[in-house]
C-alpha cells in the first residue's frame, strides 16, 4: 500500500483508519496489536469506477484504471480524534466496521468504494479489527472481533466526546455487526447513555446467532435512533455460517414476511429491511449492501423509515425515500407503503 503520485483531475477521497492489528512492513497482519494505530489516507477513484465495485490496484498501479493511495500519513491519537470528530455538512460522523475475511487493505478499499458511491461531507472512518482475511479463518475471526470490543468502544466514546456531530453512524458488516452489538452492550452496561443516544447503528448481513442477538438487544434496549438491519433470504455466506454454528439461524437471513419478525421489530425498535432484490458485487450475496450506495442512500440518516419490517423495492425510481421501501404484508397482495415513501 505504498502511496503513488497524486494525479490531477481524479476524484480524491480522504479516509481515516484506526486498527488494532499488528504492524507488518508497510501493512498490517491478522495479529492483534497492543495498542491502536491511526492513519489518514487519500485515495483516487478511477474515471471508470462502477458502483459497488472495487477497482483494486495491480503491481503497477494506474490511477486511471484502479483505486490508488495518493497520500498516507500516520497520526497521533489526539490528532486522529480531532480529525475524526469533524462532522459532515449535515452533522454526521461515519464509522465503518468490516466483516469476516477482510484484510486491512481490503477493508480500506471497501470503505473507499462506499465513500465514492455515496458522497460524504466528512471523513469516513474505518475501524479494522484483526480478521485473518481468509475463508478458513471464520472461528478465529469471531474471537478476534470479540476481543476488539474495548478498542471499538474507546473509538466511539472518544469521537462522541470530541465531536459536535448530531449523529454518529456506526455501520457494521457481517462479523463486524456482531462486534458492534457487543460494543453497544458494553456501553449500556457502563451506563454510557450519552454515547448511545447519539448513535445511528446500521447492521448489514449481521452474522449473529438468533438467540445471541435477542440477548444483546434485550441488554441494549431501545435506541434513541432505531437500529437498522439489512437482511437477505438468500445470503449464501450466512447459510454456511449457520451450518458452522450448529444449524442455528442468523439475523442477516431473517424473513421479513414473518409476522413474528415484524412483531419483534416493533417490540425492540428495529428497522429490518430486506435487500434480497439487490444484485451484489459478490457471488454469495453477502456483500449486496455495497450496492445500496449510489441509489440516493447518502441521505440515509435523514430518510430511513420508523421501526418495523420493510422490503427494498428496486423497481421504483428514487423519490422521497432513498430506499424505496415497502412494508411487507403478512399474506396478502396489498402492500402498505411506509410514510417516508408516500
Amino acid at each position: 500500500m505504498q502511496p503513488i503520485k497524486k494525479e490531477a483531475g481524479l476524484h480524491q477521497i480522504t479516509l481515516l483508519a484506526a486498527t488494532n492489528r499488528t504492524r507488518e512492513g508497510s501493512g498490517y497482519s491478522s495479529e492483534r496489536g497492543e495498542k491502536l494505530t491511526f492513519e489518514l489516507f487519500q485515495l483516487s477513484i478511477p474515471p471508470n469506477h462502477k458502483r459497488s465495485q472495487i477497482e483494486y490496484p495491480v503491481a503497477a498501479a494506474d490511477p486511471n484504471r484502479s483505486m490508488a493511495i495518493t497520500v498516507r500519513k500516520t497520526l497521533e491519537k489526539r490528532s486522529f480524534v480531532q480529525e475524526a470528530a469533524i462532522p459532515s455538512d449535515d452533522g454526521t460522523v461515519g464509522i465503518f466496521v468490516h466483516g469476516y475475511n477482510y484484510t486491512y487493505q481490503e477493508s480500506l478499499y471497501r470503505l473507499a468504494q462506499i465513500a465514492a458511491d455515496a458522497p460524504f461531507g466528512g471523513h469516513p472512518i474505518l475501524f479494522s479489527w484483526p480478521s485473518e482475511g481468509r475463508m478458513a479463518g471464520y472461528l478465529a475471526d469471531r474471537d478476534a472481533a470479540l476481543s476488539s470490543r474495548d478498542d471499538l468502544s474507546w473509538l466511539v466514546t472518544s469521537i462522541a466526546g470530541a465531536s459536535s456531530a448530531k449523529r454518529i453512524v456506526l455501520f457494521g458488516h457481517s462479523v463486524g455487526a456482531f462486534l458492534i452489538m457487543e460494543t453497544l452492550r458494553q456501553l449500556k452496561l457502563e451506563g454510557r447513555e450519552d454515547v448511545l443516544n447519539r448513535l445511528m447503528v446500521v447492521l448489514a448481513a449481521p452474522d449473529i446467532d438468533d438467540d445471541l442477538f435477542r440477548s444483546q438487544i434485550k441488554a441494549v434496549g431501545h435506541m434513541k435512533i432505531p437500529i437498522t438491519i439489512f437482511v437477505s433470504k438468500n445470503d449464501k455466506a450466512l447459510a454456511i455460517s449457520s451450518i458452522l454454528g450448529g444449524e442455528r439461524g442468523r439475523i442477516g437471513r431473517l424473513n421479513v414476511d414473518s409476522p413474528g419478525v415484524k412483531a419483534a421489530a416493533e417490540r425492540y425498535g428495529l428497522r429490518i429491511i430486506d435487500i434480497t432484490a439487490i444484485n451484489g458485487p459478490d457471488g454469495l450475496g453477502h456483500d449486496r449492501y455495497a450496492a445500496l450506495f449510489g441509489r440516493g442512500s447518502q441521505d440515509m440518516p435523514n430518510n430511513l423509515p420508523s421501526a418495523g419490517a420493510y422490503v427494498f423495492d428496486v423497481t421504483r425510481p428514487a423519490g422521497a425515500t432513498p430506499f424505496n421501501l415497502a412494508v411487507a404484508a403478512d399474506s396478502a397482495d396489498l402492500t402498505r407503503r411506509s410514510p417516508a415513501s408516500r
